[in-house]
């Protein structure tokens, strides 16, 4: 029963430092980064080993990231209904594992990026890094409702790092689909804003719901969203992509739009919630119609 009961805990102690890396967060990232790889190659696929190392290694930085977002705002995330179940607030794991933790994560995801893919990839990762867990979470975050804006230059990078893992430089495309996350990042998050609002008033966090009020908030999801819908037909310009995406891109945008435009017009929790959701999807599913389009032989 005793070794039972060690196992568990062990087990629990794993899941808890597996929850600090933001998992669903850290999948859409290294999906993302993925699809830059495969879009640097013009024709063929790239080297099976480069996709797994900087796979690898992004991810374990990424992780290491979040790990310390959770450590510089676990007294925020205490305060918060979305995130005080989270492992620090919770006091599953203690401050000084999390700093170790992502201090040895972060490391090994730079080491094997260096090692095994390219010192390029290993710097830029490293300053999507700082740019996450120092400049947003420390810097922007808790003083400015531009944090998501500014900010977001980091979330974008995913593929722009995947982009220099194969081709070992960053083209105008890689920074096309920079360009497309950077866009879509503020209507995704402030939508997640809208319907948590007290949370971050609580929390004293500046979001713009907060400091603005939700119909100036919806009235910039709806203008990023167009923003956004415009931005994602400049691969079909560029001829970086072509039919398929293009129609993909306007379906998915439409949708995303009609969702904005209802957020501004009929609000409620619920339809932030779905809009939410929906970015999302709308992501995924951008990115994985110019991977299609990319390999169709026309």
């Amino acid at each position: 029963m005793k070794t039972f009961a060690l196992g568990q805990a062990g087990a629990g102690r794993l899941r808890a430092f597996y929850a600090l890396t933001k998992p669903r967060v850290n999948t859409l990232i290294v999906f993302c980064a993925v699809i830059g790889m495969f879009l640097a190659v013009p024709d063929g696929l790239p080297h099976a080993f480069t996709v797994f190392a900087a796979t690898l290694g992004i991810a374990c930085v990424a992780g290491a990231a979040a790990a310390m977002n959770c450590l510089i705002e676990q007294h925020i995330d205490a305060r918060m209904t979305r995130t005080r179940a989270r492992p620090l607030p919770r006091g599953e794991l203690a401050p000084a594992e999390a700093m170790a933790f992502a201090t040895v994560l972060g490391g090994c995801g730079l080491t094997v990026l260096h090692q095994a893919v390219n010192p390029l990839t290993m710097w830029l990762t490293l300053a999507t890094f700082v740019g996450y867990a120092v400049v947003y979470t420390v810097l922007l975050k808790p003083r400015t409702p531009q944090n998501i804006v500014i900010g977001g230059a980091s979330g974008a990078m995913p593929p722009v790092l995947g982009w220099a893992a194969v081709s070992g430089e960053v083209s105008a495309d890689a920074l096309l689909l920079f360009l497309i996350i950077f866009a879509w990042t503020p209507p995704h998050f402030w939508a997640l804003a809208l319907y948590r609002s007290a949370d971050y008033a609580r929390a004293g966090l500046p979001m713009l719901p907060v400091t603005h009020g939700p119909e100036y908030t919806r009235l910039s999801v709806l203008l990023y969203t167009l923003i956004l819908f415009g931005v994602t037909l400049l691969p079909f310009a560029t001829r970086m992509s072509g039919g398929l995406y293009l129609a993909c891109a306007i379906v998915l945008g439409a949708r995303f739009v009609h969702y904005a435009w209802r957020l501004y017009r009929d609000y409620s929790d619920a339809l932030a919630r779905r809009t939410f959701r929906y970015s999302i999807a709308y992501l995924f599913g951008l990115f994985a119609a110019l991977l299609v389009d990319h390999y169709l032989p026309w």
